[in-house]
């Protein structure tokens, strides 16, 4: 099986490579540097250095492909909901030309919305290029990552978590690892066809409050749940030099979020996934915090 894996370095395409590896595949990776990938990953697969929104690049290195594991990456441009859509429309083209049969998207909650959602927007624009192909595809609908607790570093060591949510809103949580994991049964399963939707919302939903509790166990000091204002939030994400549809594209997600979104998969014994986010948080963001300080 030719295998396609997009963002072979990121918290899920590491993961997706890696069990891929281990299933006995040798997964073609698609990486903008690949000095960046582990040692030993780069050995045991094939590796083609392409920037994905080189659209003549990307249908080369996917020639052949049985199926395709695709991630958009948030690209520094003016406007990241577009640049998603750009990017959905490159992986359209390699399906079609190409004629690979089945893909998986990493898409997220929110995005069946199709818009209203900021960032998730790009997304939503991205599921309807690759449906029209008439490729057998699976929308991967993820919950709020782990890893983006990492991002607010110095506001947890100060003992702030902020949100622009209500503080007992509460939402599906994941660890990125799990949904490699999903990404992967999916690659390597050809029991299904059509278009699919797969919701992968970890094991609890949680209200920011909840989560503050968590990461404050986990840090060894208290972290309180902070709701701020939209203006509040931009605020600093302007400061860091972001321009407005920067901007909005991150405040619209918990814009939508709020507007009484339903999530299109229910949680179920099918979406839910195993990782609590108390031992993610114990194995990768007390070690974070330490080495920050």
């Amino acid at each position: 099986m030719r295998v396609v894996v997009t963002t072979p370095t990121g918290h899920v395409g590491s993961r997706v490579a890696a069990l891929l590896l281990q299933a006995g595949e040798r997964p073609v990776l698609l990486a903008r540097d690949p000095g960046r990938l582990d040692p030993g990953l780069r050995a045991a697969a094939e590796v083609v250095a392409v920037d994905l929104t080189d659209a003549d690049a990307v249908v080369r290195a996917t020639a052949g492909a049985d199926a395709l594991h695709w991630v958009s990456p948030t690209l520094p441009v003016d406007d990241p909901v577009a640049a998603h859509a750009a990017l959905g429309a490159v992986a359209a083209r390699a399906v079609t030309e190409n004629g690979i049969p089945r893909v998986v998207l990493q898409s997220s909650g929110g995005a069946e919305a199709r818009h209203g959602f900021g960032e998730i927007d790009g997304l939503a624009r991205t599921e309807e290029l690759l449906d029209a192909t008439g490729a057998a595809v699976t929308h991967l609908r993820c919950g709020y990552f782990f890893t983006n607790l990492l991002l607010d570093l110095r506001g947890l060591l100060a003992g702030t978590l902020t949100t622009t949510l209500p503080l007992d809103q509460r939402l599906p949580w994941v660890d990125p690892r799990d949904v490699g994991d999903v990404a992967a049964a999916r690659l390597l399963s050809t029991a299904w066809s059509g278009r699919c939707t797969q919701g992968v919302h970890g094991p609890a939903d949680l209200s920011s409050a909840e989560v503050a509790e968590v990461v404050g166990a986990a840090l060894g000091r208290t972290v309180t749940a902070v709701r701020v204002t939209d203006e509040e939030a931009a605020a600093p994400l302007r400061a860091l030099g972001m321009t407005e549809r920067q901007v909005a594209a991150v405040v619209g997600m918990a814009q939508g979020l709020r507007s009484g979104y339903v999530p299109e998969d229910p949680r179920s014994v099918r979406t839910t996934t195993p990782t609590p986010l108390a031992a993610w948080a114990w194995a990768v963001l007390r070690p974070a915090a330490a080495a920050a300080g």
